[in-house]
């Protein structure tokens, strides 16, 4: 089912929603944007009933972020011998794509039986990045939950690392915090960033850490403890680097009643605890959305890696075609 969502500057933006079994989802073509994700009635993440919500008071929230999510330091990586420059929208450093990323950019999307089938193309040097890029979004639900899986193709070598930034709270909307709901994280090593929000090479062992989720724990067990890397991130807002390779389990969210569980194969996940939430936007049905009110599995390469030396770059070569997936499976407990 499609309908209009919201005519904001000039432009029509639309709502597209699919069910099946016990879900549904609405994805909008601002941003690709996962918009609702039911399970048996009840919206599992947080976001709003425009669009102007997701460009104005909510940067990023359930969006797809790219060409490269995460951060890129000081806007600057190299490629083949030719340095390339972006924009510094974050501190000292690029985030989540450059000034104007996926996340704001209007997609075609085509229904198709149980997925929502979103494309774009980044012209070659869009926010700085080489190459013609064909991006393709595929929102599908299962019978046990929701497959977010990309696939990119381009005519010059370039980097791309998408991930989507879903906001879940598996209480519903109404929820103003995660802090009591647990958490279970297949890792033993983070990456550790500055105070820039930045992520380092350097890993960071886990053992006797805040960061330690080996074993299901309270989300607000650890998350005021006074570490020097809960000070840098404002909370947990770090990528784990998850054990194994291939399609896996990274983690497992639950509130005792209600869990749900990511597996991808990607390299690694960026856990964001929603710290610099506020409370002051209107959301879904009128429900504000307070700091950590809401959590985000962003499954991605490492932030940063086409300026490292020991983790897998996210270089995609001229005519290759890279498929990745995450899948979000939910169940009652």
């Amino acid at each position: 089912m499609k309908r209009l969502l919201e005519t904001y500057d000039g432009q029509d933006y639309y709502l597209y929603t699919i069910n099946k079994g016990h879900f549904e989802i609405s994805v909008s073509d601002y941003g690709a944007t996962l918009c609702n994700f039911k399970y048996k009635g009840v919206d599992i993440v947080q976001g709003f009933d425009n669009v102007h919500g997701y460009v104005e008071d909510v940067k990023y929230m359930n969006a797809t972020i790219g060409r490269v999510c995460n951060r890129i330091e000081k806007g600057k990586f190299s490629l083949n011998g030719k340095e390339y420059t972006l924009a510094i929208n974050n501190g000292p450093n690029t985030l989540h794509g450059g000034k104007d990323g996926f996340d704001t950019k209007k997609w075609e999307i085509e229904e198709d039986g149980d997925q929502l089938i979103c494309r774009y193309l980044s012209e070659d040097l869009e926010e700085g990045f080489p190459g013609n890029l064909q991006v393709e979004i595929t929102y599908k639900l299962e019978d046990d939950g929701l497959i977010y899986k990309y696939k990119v193709s381009s005519d010059a070598d370039t980097i791309v690392n998408i991930c989507n930034h879903a906001f879940f709270n598996i209480n519903g909307l109404k929820s103003t915090s995660i802090l009591d709901d647990y958490l279970m994280i297949n890792a033993d090593y983070i990456g550790m960033v500055d105070s820039d929000g930045l992520t380092h090479e350097e890993l960071m062992d886990v053992t006797g850490t805040p960061f330690d989720f080996r074993q299901r724990k309270k989300i607000g067990q650890d998350i005021d403890v006074a570490h020097p890397q809960i000070i840098n991130g404002n909370g947990y807002d770090h990528n784990y680097v998850i054990k194994g390779e291939g399609m896996r389990h990274f983690c497992t969210y639950d509130n005792g009643k209600l869990k749900m569980e990511v597996y991808s194969d990607l390299p690694g996940m960026h856990l964001y605890s929603a710290n610099y939430l506020d409370g002051k936007a209107r959301g879904k049905d009128g429900n504000c959305y307070p700091k950590r009110s809401s959590i985000c599995f962003e499954t991605q390469y490492y932030p940063n890696a086409i300026n490292l030396h020991k983790h897998i770059k996210p270089i995609l070569k001229a005519n290759e075609v890279k498929e990745h997936i995450t899948k979000f499976k939910v169940e009652e407990v």
